[in-house]
């Protein structure tokens, strides 16, 4: 059970994920090559988990809609544990997770389903998104 900092980092040495720790307390996960770092902070009673998937460009709003749908296409056939949503002007995928029981074997589960995630449907969203970055 994650507690602490500490023993959030240690759960990610066991998953041997490379991270930085930012002085606010932040983990920055990495992930495959080219793509954005996962943001981990303890927030309790929850570690949430986000990244940011692109800038949301102003487009017509024929694109914006199909972006749009894409992201609800995607939150309900190709996400268990996280659901992308908008925050101020930006695509990004989150997760929330109760710290009262989160064991290793859910964080590495949310880990791989963000994972999979970032490498499947970025180039998707940001074409949609009118960014290519």
């Amino acid at each position: 059970m994650v507690q602490s900092l500490e023993d959030l980092e240690g759960y990610l040495r066991r998953l041997e994920r490379r991270f930085e720790r930012l002085e606010d307390g932040t983990f920055l996960v990495a992930g495959s090559p080219d793509q954005p770092p996962l943001a981990l902070r303890l927030a309790p009673p929850v570690l949430v988990v986000q990244v940011q998937i692109s800038k949301l460009a102003a487009g017509d709003v024929q694109q914006r809609a199909k972006l749009f749908e894409k992201l609800l296409e995607l939150n309900a056939t190709d996400l268990l544990h996280a659901a992308y949503g908008l925050e101020a002007g930006n695509i990004v995928l989150s997760a929330a997770l109760p710290l009262e029981h989160l064991d290793l074997n859910e964080l590495e589960a949310v880990l791989a389903d963000v994972d999979m995630a970032l490498d499947h449907h970025i180039p998707v969203l940001r074409a949609l998104a009118g960014n290519s970055k």
